[in-house]
């Protein structure tokens, strides 16, 4: 009776008793199960033959089938570029949307931290109102440079007219909402105006519609995690700056951006796999000279039903990547995924 007690009861205040732990450890257990089962999954389903998935589950090499490279061969070798094509647009358009969104973003934030704004939403409200009009000027066949130059006119005229009573005003922390509610809307809500857009400036299939879209799209993700990073930094050190001569950009490039490394680094994978998963606004956009990874898994999917092994070989290709470079970047990640966490 005393050993069942003793196991119920903690030695120490702050250390679990034996059943806490045993308890931990195996929910820990079987949430570790559930994460990486579907990834043994795949790994296993890249190496079997089309018989061997139609045949039903099979869990173990060389127990339940012999393992094959009919699936990678096919992609891979047989299939010429059908995949490193795809692979190399990811490749440029994951990355150049992440890095412009990071460095755009930090930037933003920063100035949301450090500077205070004071924005009348009417004229904001003024400001969409005189796109709206160039917009339905320049369709209606007005020369655009004539419809801009009016829309501007019109938007000064307001502005320092009327525009001086209108009342109310944002703040900054209304402005990070209003940027982060802009992820709120699902994409599929937008594609259709996104993809006029991109061609009537004769944009489409190619990387600069990829690349802009993706990145006003994680740009407000950026802003919002770097804000918070950036409020957890001393403002005595940038003042320290300040008084040795450095200027706010000095204090920017050669303070604040090394200190918020660890934010940085976190925030980058985050908006790398943002770009790198995206489906929906690729699929819409690109074309087959800039068709990503994700929109050739999904075309998997033909007429004679999923190419589960095809999938499995393409999805384990797309993870690799981001794998690495988490396993590499750890040590920033670890300290980075706090943002804003501690705050003192």
């Amino acid at each position: 009776m005393v050993t069942i007690r003793k196991f119920f009861q903690s030695s120490r205040p702050l250390k679990p008793s034996p059943a806490t732990m045993a308890v931990s450890y195996v929910l820990l257990g079987l949430w570790t199960f559930f994460v990486l089962f579907p990834i043994y999954w795949l790994f296993v389903t890249a190496f079997k033959l089309p018989v061997d998935v139609n045949t039903g589950p099979k869990y173990l090499m060389y127990v339940d089938f012999q393992p094959s490279t009919h699936a990678w061969r096919e992609l891979l070798i047989e299939s010429g570029n059908l995949v490193t094509r795809p692979y190399r647009n990811t490749v440029i358009v994951g990355l150049s949307s992440a890095v412009l969104a990071l460095t755009l973003g930090a930037m933003a934030s920063y100035a949301l931290t450090r500077f205070s704004y004071r924005p009348k939403p009417g004229l904001i409200a003024t400001f969409i109102l005189c796109v709206v009009i160039a917009v339905v000027a320049i369709n209606v066949e007005v020369p655009w440079q004539l419809a801009v130059t009016a829309a501007i006119g019109i938007f000064l005229l307001i502005a320092l007219t009327i525009g001086r009573r209108f009342k109310g005003t944002m703040s900054n922390d209304d402005i990070a909402f209003w940027l982060i509610s802009q992820r709120m809307l699902p994409p599929v809500a937008v594609i259709v105006p996104i993809y006029i857009l991109f061609q009537q400036f004769s944009l489409l299939n190619t990387y600069y519609a990829l690349i802009i879209t993706y990145t006003a799209v994680n740009l407000p993700l950026v802003i919002w995690f770097m804000r918070d990073y950036f409020k957890s930094i001393p403002l005595e050190l940038e003042e320290s700056a300040f008084i040795d001569g450095a200027s706010r950009y000095q204090v920017l490039y050669k303070v604040v951006l090394p200190l918020s490394a660890p934010g940085l680094v976190a925030t980058f994978l985050i908006v790398l796999i943002f770009a790198w998963n995206e489906y929906t606004l690729g699929l819409f956009l690109s074309g087959a000279d800039t068709q990503t990874l994700p929109v050739l898994v999904v075309a998997q999917n033909a007429t004679r039903g999923p190419q589960w092994w095809n999938i499995s070989v393409l999805v384990l290709l797309m993870i690799a990547p981001v794998f690495v470079l988490a396993i590499v970047l750890e040590r920033y990640i670890a300290r980075g995924i706090l943002i804003g966490a501690v705050k003192g």
